[in-house]
């Protein structure tokens, strides 16, 4: 099968990275998400370990669970999100594989053989599952839900231009609130085998 790349842009809750890990054991491609921070932060000369130390300050510069990277200063906004953006591309260039978040469907947009998926689920299903699979308390589930749906949106609004819809540049959109994690990864899996071969 010839090389292709996948994205997956997420609700919080929705449980979109599991869904990418499901996805790319059944499908023998790698996924990457979190890589991204850790090549962001060797191209820019710093230590994993401080950005991961700030990522878990809530209001942090670097925090990654309620602001995505790149709501620091302007000039380090659009710093973080050209050096991401040249490793997203990296990464699909070299080899099959998904894309978690950080605007992936935008910064390949002009890539032919992708597939760009939007998970999402309802409210009370994300809840759910931020209490019974994240550990989170009710109160803190739907705060952390608010937060990062709202600043993930604001992120793409800012660098996507053209494409701020929730539709935009998204080939499929899935609740895996009615499927659960394993059979939405199965779905998608399904999906690319008949896009690609």
């Amino acid at each position: 099968m010839d090389k292709y790349v996948i994205t997956i842009s997420r609700q919080f809750g929705a449980l979109g990275r599991t869904i990418a890990k499901e996805m790319a054991k059944e499908l023998g491609i790698e996924f990457y998400d979190r890589d991204i921070v850790e090549h962001t932060a060797r191209r820019m000369g710093l230590p994993v370990s401080d950005i991961s130390k700030e990522e878990e300050r809530a209001g942090g510069f670097w925090a990654e669970r309620r602001y995505p990277l790149g709501m620091g200063p302007v000039s380090m906004q659009e710093e973080l999100f050209q050096i991401q953006s040249n490793i997203i591309r990296d990464f699909a260039s070299k080899e099959s594989c998904i894309i978690v978040g950080r605007c992936g469907d935008y910064c390949l947009k002009d890539v032919e053989r992708a597939l760009h998926i939007y998970v999402y689920a309802p409210l009370e299903k994300r809840v759910e599952n931020c209490t019974s699979i994240l550990g989170m308390d009710e109160k803190t589930a739907r705060n952390m839900i608010q937060d990062v749906d709202k600043a993930r949106e604001n992120y793409r609004r800012k660098y996507c231009k053209n494409m701020a819809g929730i539709f935009d540049n998204r080939d499929i959109c899935i609740d895996s609130g009615k499927f659960g994690a394993k059979e939405t990864a199965k779905i998608l899996c399904g999906m690319v085998r008949s896009v690609f071969g």
